[in-house]
């Protein structure tokens, strides 16, 4: 089992979004389960230009970190996806680098399991969670819950290890993505794949 981790912190290691992360590791390393934790918070991510150019390369005309976390996500079973919380959105580093990547990569991201962390001083974590969650359920990917909505809080850089709740939450969201991906790979070896049919695409206009 192989899970990808990406913080969109600015703060990096050191940030609260560092400290959630952490927490669920642990888990991960402890349940024998690989994870790789990539921090892109402080690169350059440009937004997508709608060029269309990966429908033909397989790749983002970008050469950046995306198509670094591209083959990466192709080889994991899981994703997680941590964020802080600006104006109750994700940063725009994240969401510039989940529209390319998402759309860039051609490989069957069916079943593997998604989980997003939103951390905030105060609130607008709920609106972000959800926000994120939407590249998930476009993927086909089931999405990984907790007790709580997948938060924790902190002000400054390291409050968030005060917030013993957030950080339960961490551990249970770790251990329910386990669970997840286990079991997924049990019934995939067992049943295969959810057959699909054809896309049919349609606009408002015909």
């Amino acid at each position: 089992m192989k899970v990808l981790v990406i913080n969109a912190s600015p703060h990096g290691a050191k940030g609260n979004t560092a400290v959630a992360i952490h927490e669920m590791e642990k888990v991960f390393t402890a349940a024998d389960v690989e994870v790789e934790t990539v921090e892109i918070g402080r690169q350059d991510v440009r937004g997508c230009i709608s060029c269309y150019s990966c429908s033909k390369t397989g790749k983002c005309a970008f050469d950046d970190v995306v198509n670094e976390l591209a083959a990466k996500f192709e080889q994991a079973d899981g994703l997680v996806v941590a964020t802080p919380v600006y104006y109750a959105s994700a940063n725009g580093t994240l969401v510039s680098c989940l529209d390319r990547l998402f759309c860039s990569t051609h490989f069957d991201k069916r079943m593997k399991v998604g989980a997003a962390i939103a951390v905030a001083r105060r609130a607008g974590q709920v609106a972000t969670i959800d926000g994120l969650n939407k590249y998930f359920t476009y993927a086909g990917m089931p999405v990984a819950s907790s007790q709580y909505w997948n938060e924790i809080h902190g002000g400054a850089s390291g409050d968030a290890v005060q917030d013993a709740e957030g950080l339960q939450i961490m551990r249970t969201l770790a251990h329910n993505m386990v669970f997840l991906m286990r079991s997924i790979a049990l019934g995939k070896e067992k049943y295969g794949l959810p057959e699909i049919e054809p896309v049919i695409r349609t606009n408002f206009v015909r």
